[in-house]
């Protein structure tokens, strides 16, 4: 029986041979290939500085470092994210502060976000849900009218916009993945933008053991890390940057799909797209009914040949942030409890054809029917 998985990356053939040219080559940590696709991703996003780095997080973890923030400061983050969103802050000593989302877009609620300033707060980290941008021009103008730094968690949605503008580079730094389950991927990795240069000098320097890029000799002049990306990651990518608004259009067309064969499913919220926003569709995320047992849904799609699983965590929800915070997510974050107890992913990506989906809306219509 076929098995359409939740992922499955679309690494071209072009891809290939430039991995195995660089192995060949000996020449396998950060150089030529990493600084060509840094200058392909800055053009791309119209931005002045890419900055290549290991992983997603390090991402975030780098800006939060180059902006200073650490013991003392808070930083507002929503409370429906992978939990990476959070866990950069508790690293570098800071508070999270949780925002719920808007229960249609499963974005930051902007309107909730000035009562949780306080005079400790430095940054706003908004996260572009599963490729959905946020009201990022709204959020950026809050924040510029309290001096905080917006630090823009667009892991899964590079190439989405807002009015016409790229997601990640309207606010102080943008931050990009590139794990498997993003449209273009390097295995792990990560992009960090900005259009400071300022801010782009102290990303490299972090991102390579504090070394002064500017000294004579090998001289350290900050605790750095080691963030660095591979140059066979970089070109495995970058073929497929080519791509990516192909791939982007592609996914748009499938989750059409989707939403002309799940609109009759009364227990069924289907995701809202704004107008003015452009989606990449990292996943179809849906909500299902309370009264539906959605682990019994997703074990019933598997058994039918179909990888459906869960979307985000109710970070506020964890272990770890309920006990620390004593936070009581229920109550204090609705939206988003709601969003992680019942929330569904289904398969959206390129590679899929119209009759894939066609396939994954069918079982899934069949099993709700017979509940």
């Amino acid at each position: 029986m076929k098995f359409i998985p939740l992922m499955s990356p679309d690494i071209p053939e072009q891809s290939i041979t430039d991995v195995v040219e660089v192995l060949r080559s000996g020449m396998l940590v950060q150089g030529k290939n990493v600084e060509a696709l840094e200058n392909e991703i800055a053009e791309y996003l119209g931005i002045k500085n890419a900055v290549a780095v290991s992983n997603g997080t390090a991402t975030l973890h780098l800006a939060l470092l180059a902006l200073g923030i650490g013991p003392g400061d808070e930083v507002i983050v929503p409370a429906f994210s992978y939990i990476a969103t959070a866990n950069v802050v508790e690293v570098v000593g800071a508070k999270c502060v949780f925002v719920d989302i808007d229960g249609d877009t499963f974005n930051i609620d902007v309107d909730a976000i000035e009562q949780k300033i306080s005079p400790k707060t430095r940054a706003i980290i908004p996260v572009h849900e599963f490729g959905l941008a946020c009201d990022i021009h709204r959020l950026t103008e809050l924040a510029n009218q309290h001096g905080l730094y917006v630090i823009e968690d667009a892991a899964c949605a590079l190439g989405a916009t807002e009015g016409g503008k790229f997601v990640g580079t309207v606010g102080n730094a943008g931050s990009f993945s590139l794990h498997p389950r993003k449209a273009i991927t390097s295995g792990e990795g990560g992009l960090l933008v900005t259009n400071d240069d300022g801010l782009a000098a102290k990303f490299r320097m972090l991102r390579n053991h504090g070394i002064d890029p500017n000294g004579q000799g090998m001289d350290f002049i900050a605790a750095g890390l080691n963030y660095r990306m591979t140059d066979f990651q970089a070109a495995l990518v970058r073929p497929q940057l080519r791509d990516l608004d192909v791939r982007i259009e592609r996914k748009n067309q499938l989750a059409q799909i989707y939403f002309e064969n799940l609109k009759d499913i009364e227990q069924l919220q289907l995701p809202n797209v704004p107008a003015g926003k452009r989606h990449t569709w990292q996943t179809f995320h849906t909500v299902l009914s309370k009264e539906i047992n959605r682990d019994s849904v997703i074990r019933k799609l598997k058994a039918a040949g179909v990888g459906a699983n869960y979307g985000a965590q109710c970070i506020p929800a964890t272990t770890y942030y309920k006990d620390k915070y004593q936070l009581d997510a229920v109550w204090e974050f609705p939206n988003a409890f709601n969003a992680n107890e019942c929330g569904l992913a289904l398969p959206c990506y390129e590679k899929l054809t119209a009759g894939d989906v066609s396939f994954v809306s069918s079982c899934f219509n069949d099993i709700i029917s017979k509940l």
